[in-house]
């Protein structure tokens, strides 16, 4: 085999790219625990500067000042030996509550590779990993990767692009958010409507009781541990669904349920990660993202449950339509998309 030493010197660049970006990863998890991108974000600093506004050891500060600016991460002033973050740069790793903050995607990793050997041998039985035995991280890392996304567009964009549910939502409705997770697509929905009821709804005890340690200052909503396919309560008006669908052992019966809990004119409100049908549509940054999220959490754990139907994290429109199809609804439609997520509303 005769190898083209261009395209060896292309593949060596990206794997050499790559290897920095995985060391990377670890000192941005450190960088936002510590506070440093945003100390930073206030200004122009030297690493001794930094290390004082921050209260850590300037040598540390100082290599990784400069893996960042090697990323690209901050920038670096030769001249004036300064540090600091561009506006896109602090919308990204410093500002919490930017559409475009990222930081919180980087601790999954932490669980991701702490719990490699056990995938390992999941790939070798076919067996899946569950929810539960993941290390802790990932719960956290998961809450703070999708409530970016969810406070700046669930209630704008994504619930206006429903016939009709805001109206609802504004009189009182009766609202079940499941596989909430931590709870926050619940809490924003429940902060944003207060004439209407909300019910939290997930498998992962643990992450129903730190939901519920984060809703005692909101009297019209509570949270409770259930299966998608058999939690309890009927005459809802809406059900939402957010980045978990995929995720669930058995989809078609999980909206089979959701679909007998629904009022006649109830809406099923399911958001997933943004895929093409195809896997050549999904060959792209995002694709690459959520490809390598699905094959280290999102399939493992539906594997671990019954049936196992893996849809994975892109499965595409037109898949997850048959699954909401299959499971009673015979209307469906994308209501609004983000580079990120799609939303599907649904109606009997």
């Amino acid at each position: 085999m005769m190898i083209d030493n261009q395209k060896l010197e292309q593949l060596l660049g990206t794997v050499v790219n790559e290897l920095g970006a995985a060391s990377n990863a670890a000192l941005v998890i450190i960088g936002d625990k510590l506070g440093l991108f945003r100390a930073l974000a206030t200004g122009d600093m030297t690493s001794t500067a930094l290390a004082e506004k921050t209260g850590t050891h300037e040598r540390y500060v100082r290599e990784w000042l400069a893996s960042q600016a090697a990323s690209g991460f901050v920038s670096y002033d030769a001249e004036t030996g300064t540090f600091s973050m561009s506006a896109e740069q602090a919308a990204v790793f410093a500002i919490e509550d930017s559409p475009v903050h990222m930081a919180g995607g980087f601790y999954s990793l932490s669980a991701i590779y702490c719990d490699e050997p056990r995938l390992a041998e999941a790939f070798k039985s076919g067996k899946g990993v569950g929810w539960g035995e993941y290390c802790n991280c990932l719960f956290c890392g998961v809450e703070r990767f999708f409530r970016p996304g969810y406070k700046n567009h669930l209630v704008a964009d994504w619930l206006p692009a429903l016939d009709g549910v805001v109206a609802k939502l504004e009189r009182g409705a009766r609202v079940a958010d499941v596989g909430c997770g931590h709870g926050v697509s619940t809490l924003l929905m429940a902060e944003a409507f207060p004439n209407s009821e909300f019910v939290g709804i997930d498998f992962h005890e643990a992450s129903v009781a730190h939901a519920t340690r984060h809703a005692s200052a909101l009297r019209n909503v509570r949270f409770e541990t259930a299966r998608a396919q058999d939690f309890r309560g009927s005459g809802y008006d809406l059900v939402t669904i957010f980045d978990a669908l995929h995720d669930m052992g058995d989809p078609v019966g999980a909206v089979a349920h959701i679909r007998d809990s629904l009022n006649a004119d109830g809406t099923l409100m399911l958001v997933e990660p943004m895929a093409g049908d195809r896997l050549e549509d999904n060959l792209n940054p995002v694709g690459r993202a959520f490809y390598a999220s699905s094959a280290n959490i999102c399939v493992p754990t539906s594997l671990n449950q019954e049936v196992g139907a893996a849809l994975g994290a892109q499965a595409g429109e037109k898949r997850l339509s048959e699954v909401i199809r299959q499971g009673g609804f015979g209307r469906v439609r994308k209501a609004v998309a983000t580079p990120f997520n799609m939303v599907l509303e649904a109606r009997v």
